[in-house]
């Protein structure tokens, strides 16, 4: 499913590819379901871009390695 976000670091537009369903996406946006509960199969990078629009190519140049 194909997810749009504004980024918090560097407020663009960006599009994340994730395997996600629509239900997943209701759970988490409009009931309160936390991340991890909502999305167990995606990465923590993948439930950061849903959370803050922040792409794994972002936080990298912003924060580096680690």
């Amino acid at each position: 499913m194909l997810i749009m976000r504004i980024s918090m670091l560097s407020g663009e537009v960006n599009e994340m590819d994730l395997d996600i369903t629509p239900a997943q996406l209701e759970s988490y946006e409009l009931f309160g379901v936390l991340l991890q509960d909502a999305f167990p199969n995606l990465s923590p990078a993948e439930r950061e871009f849903i959370k803050t629009g922040i792409t794994p190519e972002e936080w990298y140049d912003t924060f580096g390695d680690g």
